[in-house]
């Protein structure tokens, strides 16, 4: 991690800092009336700790500088299409071979920066309007099996493999209703 501060810029004063501070982490328990032990946290950062959200995503930032590396995906607008939001990723490609070597690239990166791509909650999709593109099963890399949806949510937006816009105005319209309905009695 702090290989990937300086190569970030980031003044070795403050790497240092980070690292005096990530060094000797203590913990204690307090269970009912009784305070245990302290005990030293070898692994990771306190949650809720300040630097948490700062390091992710100099991290993430790492990993995704790596996978775009390699630039054989769907262009569009003039650029590859690697999206990230937070810590959600979205990568798409033309066809599920490309997907599946930038989502390869990714776990490899994220492993060299201490993450973990979480299985349960990744997925993937195949759009076109072609009836048998979604006919894809899951998709395994690294031991992992990522689920093949044909309906996904990204950013509040509704997504649909055949690139349909149906879903996403039903949605719309029924968010809507919810809200005028609620307000009615005001």
């Amino acid at each position: 991690m702090y290989i990937i501060l300086i190569q970030f810029g980031i003044p070795m004063k403050l790497v240092r800092l980070i690292k005096t501070c990530l060094a000797e982490m203590y913990s204690r328990l307090w269970v009912g009336k009784n305070l245990y032990d302290m005990f030293p946290i070898r692994n990771g950062l306190k949650q809720g700790d300040g630097l948490l959200p700062l390091l992710f995503n100099f991290a993430l930032k790492y990993a995704i500088s790596r996978v775009q590396v390699n630039q054989d995906g769907l262009k569009l607008n003039g650029t590859y299409q690697l999206l990230v939001y937070a810590d959600d990723v979205n990568m798409l490609g033309g066809g599920v071979h490309i997907v599946k070597e930038k989502a390869e690239a990714l776990v490899v990166a994220s492993k060299e920066t201490g993450l973990e791509v979480n299985a349960d909650k990744t997925k993937y999709m195949i759009m076109s309007r072609d009836q048998n593109a979604g006919q894809s099963h899951n998709m395994k890399i690294d031991n992992r099996s990522f689920e093949m949806v044909v309906e996904l949510k990204n950013l509040g937006t509704t997504l649909t493999n055949q690139n349909s816009i149906q879903e996403e105005i039903k949605s719309r319209l029924k968010s809507g209703n919810a809200c005028y309905h609620s307000v009615q009695n005001l």
